[in-house]
């Protein structure tokens, strides 16, 4: 088996009617995912979808997306995802940079200016033809071509240094191994339950699909909010009895561990696994370490299961088909220990860039290490190997950052700050005490051409760039520091971004609480009310001294993770429940207080 349809469809005569997708309270079992999937499949290679098309998808997370995405592959074409959540700025592009033939959606997200034509999923008029096409798999003849591994399976979007993102184009040739990989590290079984956690916009979802789609077992999907980090997070794992995940050190650090994935597996991956993490989550299930940039398929490397109590987490072994070399700057092996570039290769190694030869000749280089013609991808990762040959992430090379598990080029922020007219350089940095904090800080100095409004310019970001890669706070200065060559000295803006953390955030209006977090009293000295006890709570969640009810939770820099931690609090410490869609959806914290008290 060389592609994902020929995988799902061996794991489809072996699971039959056993519930392929759990979405809420609906259930779907493999043969008739199979079946919704091959007659989807017909529609796209009518509409001219055939190997190395690329097809746009917009659907939410639902069993409706599992099926887009198995047509879609099962029609030899290969996905774009796309989060409807993004900017519609930044979707456009996407799609007219990959050259997309087609775009399908459902009904619930907004129609784009995409430039392609589109399919939407929902419309009776598709639901008729779909139901009148053969359920039975697509053969090869059916196809406008033949399939193979090597023709193009997914393009993810990544940040880019250069101010513009850009798609890293993968094929079927990495699926064998992964697939091999997973069974050989997990040994999945038909029935168990793996949660669908990532974003549809990563390569982590990848990940969840192949893990249960691939192997008989179960793919446990819920709304985003339901899958927020801490109580949201837990109460799903718990109410669907979960027995694998994948989630990053973020969502780890804010989520109770008791009772999770019991008898059960945990990758921790997309940044580093601290040993805090790795002692409290090693603990009654297994705990596995994940490594791997965007451009292998998923991942190239796995430590784990982690016992004890560790110093520093290894990122293990290569995969199945995969090689992980540690060199110097001149490409020489370091075997000894000493830290060096890690360079990737294998079976699971994108193509390249999409439409971006220079930059893919850039990063993927000749292999001096493996079979003649062979490459291997400059991953801007540090490491090291020690004596038992497992591996060590130490660092980047360059100003590459995981913001909350997401890969940022701060290089990418800047270029659409300093597309501003008030803004003439802008420098991007990375603030917060830990991983549920991180954010990104931006310093910038006016032009002169207009009145400089640190709002407006966070807003003008906001049009374009994804929430995790939008600044929490814009601090105009008179000028940069710089170093004594001219250059502008970036450490020391980080360093003023690590320890003025009050600076972090807009400055609102006064304050509603007292310097120590605590709310006050007011005049008569009566208690606080609901109102006040949930600003002083945003407060301390935010890092703030200045919080007011008619202040906006996210304007004041807060975010998805910090939102989550601010819903456990007001459930813990004032006794209040409130769905996460109402922290987001609330214009003001008066606003929140309000459905608060509602709610008691």
């Amino acid at each position: 088996m060389d592609t994902v349809s020929e995988f799902f469809e061996a794991s489809v005569l072996k699971a039959g009617d056993a519930p392929s997708v759990i979405f809420g309270d609906t259930t779907v079992g493999y043969a008739e995912l199979n079946t919704r999937a091959n007659r989807l499949a017909r529609r796209l290679i009518a509409a001219g979808v055939g190997p190395d098309s690329l097809v746009a998808v917009a659907v939410p997370r639902s069993d409706t997306l599992i099926t887009a995405v198995l047509a879609v592959l099962k029609a030899g074409g290969a996905y774009l995802p796309l989060d409807p959540t993004y900017p519609g700025e930044r979707l456009t592009h996407m799609v007219t940079d990959a050259r997309a033939m087609l775009s399908i959606r459902t009904s619930g997200v907004a129609t784009l200016d995409l430039g392609v034509p589109e399919m939407v999923l929902d419309d009776p008029a598709v639901v008729a033809e779909c139901a009148g096409e053969r359920g039975d798999n697509v053969t090869a003849a059916e196809r406008r071509a033949p399939l193979t591994a090597d023709n193009l399976m997914y393009v993810i979007y990544t940040s880019g240094s250069t101010g513009v993102p850009k798609g890293v184009a993968l094929t079927h040739a990495g699926v064998a191994d992964l697939v091999s990989t997973q069974t050989r590290v997990y040994g999945i079984r038909s029935g168990e339950r793996v949660l669908q956690w990532a974003s549809f916009s990563f390569d982590a979802w990848f990940w969840d699909f192949t893990m249960a789609l691939m192997h008989g077992a179960t793919l446990v999907m819920a709304e985003q909010d339901d899958l927020m980090p801490g109580e949201a997070l837990r109460d799903t794992m718990v109410k669907y009895e979960v027995d694998h995940a994948t989630l990053p050190p973020v969502a780890l650090s804010i989520t109770d561990s008791a009772g999770l994935l019991s008898g059960g597996t945990l990758t921790s991956t997309g940044d580093v696994c601290t040993r805090a993490l790795a002692t409290q989550w090693s603990q009654g299930r297994r705990l596995f370490n994940g490594y791997g940039p965007t451009e292998v398929t998923v991942g190239t490397s796995i430590g784990g299961p982690v016992e004890g109590v560790q110093e520093t987490v290894s990122i293990g072994s290569p995969w199945d088909g995969s090689a992980v070399y540690v060199l110097d700057e001149h490409l020489r092996d370091l075997r000894d220990g000493d830290e060096g570039e890690l360079y990737l290769a294998g079976s699971g190694m994108a193509r390249g860039y999409l439409h971006r030869p220079g930059l893919t000749a850039a990063r993927f280089v000749a292999n001096p290490y493996g079979p003649p013609g062979s490459r291997m991808y400059r991953s801007g990762d540090r490491g090291r190997r020690a004596a038992d040959g497992q591996l060590y992430f130490t660092g980047r090379v360059d100003d590459q950052v995981k913001v909350r598990g997401f890969r940022v080029e701060l290089g990418e922020v800047e270029t659409r700050l300093e597309s501003h007219p008030a803004v003439e350089l802008a420098v991007a940095v990375l603030g917060g005490a830990d991983a549920s904090s991180q954010h990104i800080v931006a310093y910038v100095t006016a032009s002169g051409q207009q009145p400089m409004v640190a709002t407006q310019v966070r807003e003008h970001a906001r049009a374009a760039l994804p929430e995790h890669m939008v600044p929490s706070a814009v601090v105009v200065l008179d000028r940069m520091p710089t170093l004594p060559n001219g250059k502008i000295d970036r450490k020391a803006l980080a360093e003023r971004a690590a320890t003025a953390p009050a600076e972090q955030r807009p400055a609102p209006s006064p304050a509603a609480g007292t310097p120590d977090g605590e709310p006050a009293v007011d005049g008569s000295g009566s208690a606080p009310s609901l109102e006040d006890r949930l600003c002083g709570l945003v407060a301390e969640t935010l890092e703030i001294t200045e919080v007011t009810p008619q202040d906006n939770f996210f304007e004041l820099g807060g975010h998805s993770v910090l939102a989550a931690k601010l819903a456990s609090r007001m459930r813990k410490e004032l006794g209040v429940t409130v769905p996460m869609r109402s922290v987001f959806e609330a214009e003001s914290l008066a606003d929140l207080a309000e459905l608060m008290a509602q709610s008691r």
